[in-house]
């Protein structure tokens, strides 16, 4: 008998401790409620709601892996708890274990049919998968069972937010606020659609809105801030960065576009000035070294801007157009090894980059490679049969080749759209001597071959 009691003294204290860790929860104390659940499960790790207790606060902290398993953990001792089953789910999506979030789910819809949650967090899967009929599919399967479900909407408005569909979107997102008002976020959501759909009234309608319900957030603030900046409401941007450093000193992004703010009203020295203290901040950010690069650029400092520019492509930048500008710093610099490199990831990016595949063939030009070179600005003049550039080098690459006549047509054009540009005066010139001599070479030749047979 005394070792029984002795027992259930263990596991009377396993229960307050797991009690404890509830409020503590509750309060957003998690590191706390985390080592009362584990006092817990130390002493009786045979309690799957503890287990699932922990894998929640885990999540709360974004530890999604480690949540995963105490979940797992929780459904060895309860296997058929759907809603274990449901915050299973929906870790393997959030760390991207795609198929075993759907595994799970269908595993759910096997068990019980009308469980709606199955359904309602298989749209976000599906719509991170890409899967975007899919995800509608469980959209209206959920409907029948609870029609209106405010995360289900919510859930929903994602992946036709992810297509484009920013109309129906806002649609979806509306009915989530009706449905539920205080949902996290909602009319931060409501004001990304309207501004993608290019409604910028109703956008700063809504970013007002959330700030005013969370005027701390700062997704929010910056989010917002960059609206301004596009709008050109250039001073309320800026108290909006401001606004985000006093809330989090070290946020770099703020610093850096508050950089992007004094560079494009052409206070250099600010700018730069903003944009290293973002670089102290997060050496990982991507912009302050490219603009550092073009800074440097402007006072003639090439090997400091060479070592800017490398500096920013060791960074996943996935920015065409930056890639593009990085590739022709490089060029400026003669550093043809990486200009390649930032030109060829630019139209690996986005094939349809003309002015990625422009400088790609005045990097074969310069390399003499004119097969290359020729073919990279067909390339580009394909996408773009405009662009004076383009039709004035290739047509110096036809020269070098002796295709005179290709050469000659593009004169033509890009004088057509640039008549007063000298180089491509000067290039029309060397075009038509190399015509005239051409011309005067074949009569010659066909004059001696006549003399010959006489």
């Amino acid at each position: 008998m005394i070792f029984d009691e002795i027992g259930f003294g263990s596991y009377d204290k396993a229960e307050r401790k797991a009690r404890k860790a509830f409020e503590l929860y509750e309060d957003g104390k998690m590191s706390q409620a985390l080592n009362e659940l584990e006092t817990a499960l130390e002493i009786n790790p045979t309690n799957s709601s503890w287990h699932f207790d922990k894998a929640l606060t885990l999540d709360a902290i974004s530890r999604f892996d480690d949540a995963i398993s105490e979940f797992e953990a929780a459904l060895e001792l309860s296997p058929d708890d759907l809603e274990i089953l449901n915050s299973l789910a929906v870790d393997y999506t959030r760390t991207g274990q795609y198929d075993l979030a759907i595994d799970t789910f269908e595993h759910m819809q096997e068990m019980e049919s009308t469980f709606e949650p199955g359904y309602c967090n298989r749209i976000i899967t599906y719509t991170e998968m890409g899967l975007h009929d899919l995800a509608e599919q469980m959209f209206y399967l959920a409907q029948q069972i609870k029609p209106d479900c405010a995360l289900c909407y919510y859930n929903i408005g994602n992946s036709l937010f992810a297509r484009g569909e920013y109309e129906r979107a806002i649609r979806c997102w509306l009915r989530t606020a009706e449905l539920e008002a205080t949902h996290p976020q909602i009319n931060y959501r409501i004001a990304q659609a309207y501004w993608s759909d290019g409604q910028t009234e109703q956008s700063r309608e809504h970013f007002l809105t959330e700030l005013r319900i969370n005027p701390g957030d700062i997704d929010v603030i910056f989010d917002f801030g960059l609206f301004l900046i596009e709008r050109g409401d250039i001073e309320s941007a800026k108290e909006k960065f401001n606004r985000i450093l006093e809330l989090d000193p070290d946020f770099a992004a703020a610093l850096f576009y508050l950089g992007e703010i004094a560079f494009n009203g052409g206070d250099s020295e600010r700018a730069a000035e903003l944009y290293n203290l973002a670089l102290q901040k997060d050496k990982t950010l991507q912009g302050p070294c490219f603009r550092l690069a073009q800074n440097a650029l402007m006072k003639d400092q090439r090997a400091e801007a060479g070592d800017y520019l490398v500096c920013e492509m060791k960074l996943a930048l996935e920015d065409a157009g930056t890639l593009v500008s990085m590739g022709s710093m490089f060029l400026e610099i003669g550093d043809l090894s990486c200009a390649t490199h930032c030109l060829l990831r630019a139209v690996d990016t986005d094939c349809a980059s003309a002015d990625g595949y422009y400088y790609l063939g005045v990097i074969s030009a310069l390399k003499e490679e004119f097969e290359d070179a020729a073919e990279l600005f067909s390339h580009a003049l394909d996408i773009r049969d405009d662009h004076v550039p383009t039709l004035r080098d290739s047509a110096h690459v036809c020269l070098e080749m002796g295709k005179l006549t290709e050469a000659a047509e593009r004169i033509k054009k890009a004088r057509t759209l640039d008549p007063g540009d000298p180089q491509l005066k000067e290039l029309d010139r060397r075009v038509t001597l190399a015509r005239a001599k051409s011309r005067a070479v074949g009569f010659l030749c066909r004059c001696g071959f006549r003399n010959s047979r006489n």
